[in-house]
């Protein structure tokens, strides 16, 4: 093996964790994968301050057991969130076959660039998201009067059962998406690949956050809890770190055995599956096409507004069905969203309400709150181009001055992001509550909907889907993160506000033209914030180091 082109392929197969083709010329993709990087180590670091904050640095049976199953799943989610993302990057494409099959590179090189590029992404999150926790938190962790040496050995098992659990999750979704790839037929395969794709991150969310707390000896040991035990693999090397660590009881038998042996299937697994690719799936790339398209179906497109406004929505639409990328990171938003949403409703908080006449404050947070996360799970992905040719073709045919297209995106984002859970809410009110109530709410949901679309035109002078990215300019998605974790208990006080205020008529009126007044504002303040640019946003670019003062 020629370690000179193992190098090059090596930075270019980590490099494609980062769709370049989404960035701007100014961008740096390193960069980007930095900031990721920095956020990871920012939790832990976040967790090492949570230590300071712990009694005389002492943790009971049970708490220790609590953090230590939280951590190896925060590891497990971590590396298959960034696997599940970097799914089309996993095994050899038609580039790859059509680009380096007729260089003078070995096939082996090829390989163990693309694995180890593969297994770098992955390892570089969950030691990130670990770097200050490994190093602090196995102190709390070890045996009771082990010593020095029984610290050394916590944190060796602590890392060793991070990684070794986070090379479970990896190897199980290469083995899985693998043996898919070369079982089925070429095209059927590549049809399913983004199904597999959404399902494995909404599987990953839905058990981070719904899994539930059995790290005590008692929930450890009933019989009742030994089914659900053996279908969650954070638990499996729960155990496998007890016994790394010296702390093994009985309880922890059967789940040391699942570790190990999940472990070793999946790693046989993977290897099966890149072995056949490489063997027998990319002479089929290179001499077999894609997706063929279906030759008979409807071409059928409703009209919204006038042409302008048409094509800009049946944009936006076909963009969010077709392009995986973009439908994977709505996806992944608004799983969040949902799980959350779903958590949120199951705690039992702010009491029943036994009346039918009046809306539980909970069914109203949760419609209003996955309004807001769909409006918001849209800005996100708009920000992200689909390609360089819609880029180009607006911007030569750009007639109109931009107030026109940012007309045509407020009404593309109130049918895309407003429309579908209106009527989704509209269904579930009124078939379940009384008309004077259930129409107040859908009245409040319809005009917030408003509301936010206005607050994310304001900084949005673009086409949806057709400006370049450059990372470190739009934080949208801190933003998302913040809203979520602070706004909720904010929206729930709002919501049983609601609730109370739908009661009068008068009062559900104040109320409806107060949501109106703020809608009228904002759309004010985005078409003043419009009218000075005659032109659209393309390409996102720093600001110069020099700035001239345009004296001439």
């Amino acid at each position: 093996m020629n370690p000179s082109q193992f190098r090059v392929l090596y930075r270019v197969f980590l490099l494609r964790i980062v769709d370049l083709e989404l960035l701007s010329s100014d961008a740096d993709p390193t960069r980007l994968i930095g900031q990721f990087l920095a956020l990871f180590a920012s939790v832990s670091f976040l967790f090492v301050v949570l230590l300071l904050f712990i009694a005389g640095g002492h943790l009971p049976i049970t708490s220790a057991w609590m953090f230590e199953h939280f951590f190896i799943e925060n590891s497990m989610t971590a590396a298959g969130i960034i696997l599940v993302l970097n799914w089309d990057a996993a095994f050899p494409d038609r580039r790859d076959a059509l680009v380096l099959s007729p260089l003078p590179i070995p096939a082996a090189t090829v390989f163990l660039a693309k694995i180890t590029a593969l297994l770098v992404a992955p390892l570089l999150a969950v030691t990130a998201l670990n770097v200050f926790i490994g190093l602090i938190w196995p102190a709390l962790f070890s045996p009771a009067h082990s010593g020095l040496p029984g610290l050394f050995r916590s944190v060796l098992a602590y890392w060793l059962t991070i990684f070794l659990a986070s090379a479970f999750i990896v190897f199980f979704f290469l083995a899985v998406q693998g043996l898919a790839a070369n079982l089925l037929p070429r095209q059927f395969a590549l049809r399913l690949s983004a199904i597999f794709q959404a399902t494995a991150l909404c599987l990953l969310l839905l058990v981070y956050f719904l899994e539930p707390s059995l790290e005590y000896p008692a929930a450890l040991a009933a019989p009742q809890n030994q089914h659900l035990l053996a279908w969650l693999p954070s638990y499996w090397f729960f155990g496998l770190f007890q016994q790394l660590n010296g702390s093994m009881r009985t309880v922890f038998v059967p789940l040391v055995h699942r570790a190990w042996i999940a472990l070793g299937i999946s790693v046989l697994g993977a290897l099966v599956a890149f072995v056949l690719s490489y063997l027998r799936a990319l002479p089929k790339i290179a001499e077999q096409p894609d997706i063929l398209p279906i030759s008979r179906r409807l071409r059928w497109a409703p009209r919204i507004g006038n042409r302008l406004q048409t094509a800009i929505s049946l944009f936006t639409l076909r963009t969010l069905l077709r392009s995986r990328q973009h439908r994977m990171i709505l996806s992944f938003y608004l799983g969040i969203g949902l799980v959350i949403v779903v958590a949120y409703m199951k705690m039992p908080i702010g009491g029943h309400i036994s009346s039918r006449s009046e809306i539980n404050p909970t069914i109203l947070l949760a419609s209003v709150l996955m309004m807001m996360l769909a409006i918001l799970a849209i800005r996100v992905v708009a920000s992200f181009p689909i390609s360089l040719r819609a880029n180009w073709i607006i911007r030569v045919t750009q007639l109109q001055p931009a107030r026109n297209y940012q007309r045509a995106v407020r009404i593309a984002w109130l049918a895309l992001g407003v429309a579908p859970v209106w009527i989704l809410a509209a269904a579930l009110f009124m078939r379940r509550y009384p008309w004077q109530p259930a129409l107040g709410h859908l009245a409040v949901m319809l005009l917030l909907g408003a509301f936010l679309v206005e607050v994310c035109l304001y900084t949005f002078p673009k086409i949806p889907f057709t400006c370049s990215y450059l990372p470190g300019k739009a934080n949208i998605h801190f933003v998302f993160w913040v809203c979520i974790m602070v706004a909720v208990q904010v929206l729930y006080g709002a919501a049983k506000f609601e609730s109370n205020t739908l009661r009068h008529l008068l009062n559900s009126l104040l109320m409806l033209l107060a949501l109106a007044a703020a809608v009228a504002i904002m759309h004010a303040l985005a078409r003043m914030h419009t009218e000075p640019s005659q032109n659209l946003l393309f390409e996102e670019e720093y600001a110069p180091d020099l700035i001239t003062l345009k004296l001439n």
